[in-house]
């Protein structure tokens, strides 16, 4: 068969082949970003309890009513942004379709849609699908800050929508107050759309705040504000997300979302519409991961490993420049199959493979599993 393929430069994910090196060779995985620790056994309960309730059919298209609800509240308190739970919240099959569905809801053949590098690796193939192009810009190095001069410089007539992930996914960088009233002051009068990822809000450190779209009025009405409870509640094999949007925009995602999904499971939706009540389980999430990072970060002390800072999400950028000059693809593999430690190689974010000779290294992870991984990388 003559298959003329739509992605010619996607292939496996770097997560599935880190994960899958790591697996062959006994390794820890720090690499795939997802906890080894278990969910709160009272969320287990509570999808026993709705399955033996029968909940167990199809869930309305937009996600469960009562979900819904918790989620529009749940916005109102900590942003300020209460999104009607009728038609500008949408349940979605994790975060990822939720992103994927927003970019082919808006963007068409010949738009430009502005992504930040290192950029998580779903955006520009999403881009691509819909016919767009994107428009890499390189975030500042080391410390992965956003040039707002560069991004007004880069926005064209054919620029439709901006691509923003904050916390952010692998760097741990976080948009503050004033990246805010810059992005502001760069869209107004314009038609530009924004899609934030903000699966880690919830994940940040040092007492610093979690600067959502959602927050700001002005940006809130053009944005697609993308969540994810298996980041929240450490359940990222169950893949729920959600969307918060303007009606406008929340409409024309569903009409993408009730085609590639329809619906999301349903036992889960209504115990986690229960569960989202424990306030304290997401508002315990800094100090929770602050002391892994913290912990990770002094057991590397001795190490010929450099921190770059994290400020949030569960991930730790590593420079590894005094051990070795070869390129990170080539050391993270090594370090896999000589070392026993999995992590990720940032250069694979770029579109021209820029490389400074980091790794992202996860560390949601139990305690005696970051000792030993730690302990590990230290006889580098």
């Amino acid at each position: 068969m003559d298959l003329h393929t739509k992605l010619p430069d996607v292939g496996v994910t770097i997560f599935t082949v880190m994960s899958r090196l790591a697996a062959e060779h006994g390794a820890i995985n720090l690499s795939q970003g997802f906890p080894d620790f278990d969910v709160n056994p009272e969320l287990f309960e509570l999808i026993g309890k709705y399955l033996a309730m029968g909940k167990n059919q199809y869930a309305p298209m937009q996600g469960v009513p009562e979900l819904r609800e918790k989620i529009s509240r749940k916005s109102g308190e900590i942003y300020g942004a209460r999104y009607d739970p009728l038609d500008e919240i949408t349940v979605t099959a994790g975060a990822t379709e939720a992103l994927f569905a927003a970019v082919m809801a808006v963007v068409k053949r010949g738009d430009e849609v502005i992504i930040f590098e290192p950029a998580y690796d779903s955006y520009t193939p999403a881009i691509v699908l819909a016919g767009g192009t994107p428009v890499p810009l390189r975030m500042t190095f080391p410390g992965y800050s956003i040039d707002w001069d560069e991004v007004r410089d880069a926005i064209t007539p054919r620029t439709r929508m901006m691509i923003l992930n904050s916390p952010h996914n692998p760097t741990g960088a976080i948009l503050e107050e004033r990246d805010a009233a810059a992005l502001i002051d760069i869209v107004s009068g314009t038609s530009i759309v924004i899609l934030s990822d903000e699966v880690y809000e919830h994940i940040i450190y040092d007492g610093a705040r979690h600067e959502s779209m959602a927050r700001y009025p002005e940006l809130a009405a053009r944005s697609f504000v993308v969540s994810s409870f298996g980041k929240t509640y450490h359940a990222t094999g169950w893949k729920i997300g959600y969307c918060c949007a303007p009606r406008a925009l929340s409409a024309e995602l569903q009409k993408v979302h009730q085609y590639l999904t329809f619906a999301v499971n349903t036992p889960i939706q209504y115990a986690l519409a229960e569960f989202v009540d424990r306030a304290g389980e997401y508002m315990e999430l800094p100090r929770f991961y602050q002391r892994k990072r913290d912990l990770y970060l002094e057991l590397m002390a001795g190490s010929r490993f450099r921190p770059v800072q994290s400020r949030g999400t569960y991930f730790q950028i590593m420079d590894y420049s005094a051990i070795t000059d070869e390129g990170d693809v080539a050391f993270a593999r090594r370090l896999t199959t000589e070392h026993g430690v999995a992590a990720i190689p940032t250069s694979v974010f770029y579109r021209h493979g820029d490389d400074h000779r980091v790794l992202r290294f996860c560390f949601a992870k139990r305690d005696e599993t970051l000792r030993e991984a730690a302990g590990l990388l230290c006889r580098i």
